[in-house]
């Protein structure tokens, strides 16, 4: 099989990825192999292969956000057919022993399993997964409507539940690409009024025709208090600005695996008053599967660009460079 590895360090920084001939892997135990249909790209993508999270192999394939069909099953595994489709997220397994996992808190495991950074992940034409950790997927839609749902939107969900967002409420969204342009969908579907602070003019106005109340730029603030925000830029200066949005008792996000800085701030106007910082580790496979059944129910369909397997690259290169509206999306 054809296959994007990242090797530490990468021979060519601007281009990480190296396209390689590897042998099909086999299924262990509790495992299944699929054939991939579509992979998104997400943003801690970026961080993985810039090494900005600390690498854990001397090479791996990244990729978390598999679409694909079930073709070999490992031993033990007796509740999953060949043929089936099935999705793959960041949290690939948990240990389950952990005193996190036995109070339902897996996304906090203290041995975890990530996909595309820990173990291979989907930017290839198979790879393996947990049968376990498996998402069922509906069989109508495309595989690469269903891709970015799959880390971009379950982690925005996830999010909007840290922040508390309650139906009816004002809600704002720092940073406006590949996951908080499915939370407003969800957002709205809860009548929601939603403020979006975002750069780029393609963004802002993605955000006005995906119907946001008010648009402005990355760090402005809305014109009104908001209830709770979520962060989804990288930035610290963006979770300050969230923060001096927010009424007394509101809370903020901040849904990023990485961010640059977090900036001095004045406590005593921008956190006092009971406000909140939250931060969002990873997701539970129940947040995976409560989302893709909301996103059938509301009829997500994420704004997506497409490449070839052998553009993996420019992929990564144009999440980094706010290219895309929407979501970047590799087909094998």
């Amino acid at each position: 099989m054809r296959a994007a590895v990242l090797h530490h360090p990468a021979p060519i920084v601007s281009r990480p990825l190296v396209l390689e001939d590897l042998p099909i892997p086999e299924p262990g135990p509790g495992e299944v192999l699929l054939k991939v249909e579509a992979c998104g790209v997400c943003r801690t993508d970026l961080h993985i292969t810039a090494g900005e999270l600390k690498p854990l192999r001397d090479a791996v394939t990244p990729g978390h956000q598999i679409v694909g069909r079930v073709t070999k099953l490992g031993s033990g595994v007796d509740a999953i057919r060949i043929g089936q489709r099935a999705g793959v997220s960041w949290l690939g397994g948990v240990d389950g022993t952990c005193p996190l996992c036995l109070k339902n808190r897996e996304n906090l495991c203290d041995h975890p399993t990530y996909t595309g950074y820990s173990v291979n992940g989907g930017y290839a034409e198979y790879a393996t997964a947990r049968a376990d950790f498996l998402i069922p997927l509906p069989v109508e839609h495309s595989a690469t409507d269903l891709a970015p749902l799959l880390c971009a939107g379950i982690i925005g969900f996830r999010a909007l539940h840290v922040a508390e967002v309650a139906p009816g409420t004002r809600v704002g969204l720092f940073g406006f690409g590949a996951s908080a342009h499915l939370a407003i969908d969800v957002l709205k579907s809860w009548n929601c009024e939603v403020y979006v602070s975002t750069r780029g003019a393609s963004h802002q106005q993605l955000a006005r025709d995906l119907g946001a109340t008010w648009v402005g730029d990355a760090t402005d603030r809305p014109p009104v208090p908001l209830d709770s925000a979520v962060t989804f830029a990288p930035s610290g200066d963006v979770v300050i600005a969230a923060l001096s949005s927010l009424r007394k008792g509101g809370i903020v996000a901040i849904n990023a695996i990485h961010l640059d800085r977090i900036p001095q701030f004045d406590y005593d106007s921008l956190l006092w008053g009971e406000r909140q910082l939250r931060s969002v580790a990873n997701m539970t496979r129940q947040d995976g599967r409560d989302f893709v059944a909301l996103a059938a129910k509301i009829r997500i369909r994420p704004r997506t660009m497409l490449f070839r397997l052998d553009e993996v690259n420019d992929a990564l290169a144009a999440v980094a460079n706010d290219a895309i509206d929407g979501a970047a999306v590799v087909i094998p």
